[in-house]
């Protein structure tokens, strides 16, 4: 892939800081020799709020990374993220996904994070249809809501080794691989 200047041009369907610091970082290491800038958007996922699939997640990145370009005509990438929870072996994990897209490529970058487990606490009140934030926040007693903009629910439950921020630099680097290897992946 050529780029006309130095420059990348990222839309990013969020206004997180720690997800666009995640996403900012990833791609500065996979194009070491360009200026990224980025730029965040508040996109519709499209999906529920605490989507309980890995397909729904999927799904909302995709929505999110479509919207954040049709909102930067100078966009070179689209970026969407999304957060669920998931059923495994009778244990709850949770997963953050992310989507690149590109603006005249039809293929998809797509790639996940690692799974931390959940407490059996927030299992059970996601299993009663509530979002893992403010069982979170209640759990924590987070009235202002810090968490969401800062360590994540990784980052509390890791008590700081496993970030928000690793989370999305984790599930966007890997959403890469596609881009920074293009020959493997044609065809």
């Amino acid at each position: 892939m050529t780029h006309h200047s130095n420059r990348l041009c990222i839309a990013i369907g969020s206004q997180n800081n720690a997800k666009n610091l995640a996403v900012t970082t990833a791609f500065e290491r996979a194009f070491g020799d360009m200026t990224i800038e980025s730029h965040g958007f508040d996109v519709e996922s499209g999906v529920a709020a605490q989507p309980t699939t890995d397909e729904e997640s999927i799904q909302g990145a995709l929505n999110r990374a479509h919207g954040a370009l049709a909102r930067l005509a100078t966009a070179d990438y689209g970026v969407g993220l999304e957060g669920n929870t998931v059923k495994i072996a009778g244990k709850m994990f949770l997963h953050g996904w992310v989507a690149i897209v590109q603006p005249d490529n039809p293929e998809p970058g797509i790639g996940h994070s690692s799974g931390l487990e959940l407490p059996a606490t927030l299992r059970q009140g996601i299993e009663q249809g509530n979002e893992l934030g403010p069982l979170l926040q209640d759990m924590l007693d987070d009235t202002d809501n810090t968490i969401r903009h800062s360590l994540g629910t990784n980052g509390i439950l890791s008590s700081g080794l496993y970030t928000r921020e690793q989370e999305f630099i984790d599930a966007t680097t890997v959403a890469l691989a596609r881009f920074v290897t293009t020959d493997l992946y044609a065809g």
